[in-house]
């Protein structure tokens, strides 16, 4: 299967196709024909697997992991548990992070709702966001 080809059945670009071989994710071969790439059963397994790895969240790097000892002949599932783990709490922190945000930017607008609006002054850009005290987190 060819590059378009593979892309159109699993609903990507054929970028993403093309990225995921220069990075040595995948690794199909040439035609010495023609020199098309040709993306075998297995590297269509490949890509699947990479898709769905990360629609759960892991990096590239995670991935090159898990396939590192797969090709190895060993499970990947200890890996996978400790890296899903490992992602899960940066998603986490990321969520609690974008919670706070949150927050601030409601208080902001509140506080901003009523304040008239000032011209630049001196080394006063804004007033509002000048003006603007974090709320204790």
């Amino acid at each position: 299967m060819h590059v378009r080809q593979l892309a159109k059945m699993l609903g990507v670009s054929p970028d993403t196709v093309r990225y995921y071989t220069r990075i040595g994710l995948l690794d199909p071969q040439k035609s010495i024909e023609n020199g098309y790439k040709f993306y075998s059963p297995n590297e269509q397994n490949r890509l699947r697997f990479i898709l769905s790895a990360r629609d759960l969240g892991f990096s590239v790097d995670d991935i090159k992991q898990i396939f590192h000892k797969a090709d190895e002949g060993e499970s990947p599932c200890p890996t996978v548990r400790r890296l899903i783990d490992n992602r899960l709490h940066e998603t986490e922190q990321r969520f609690q992070d974008t919670m706070r945000l949150r927050a601030r930017m409601h208080t902001a607008v509140e506080n901003w709702g009523d304040k008239p609006d000032k011209k630049p002054s001196g080394n006063v850009i804004c007033h509002l966001i000048d003006e603007f005290t974090k709320t204790p987190e």
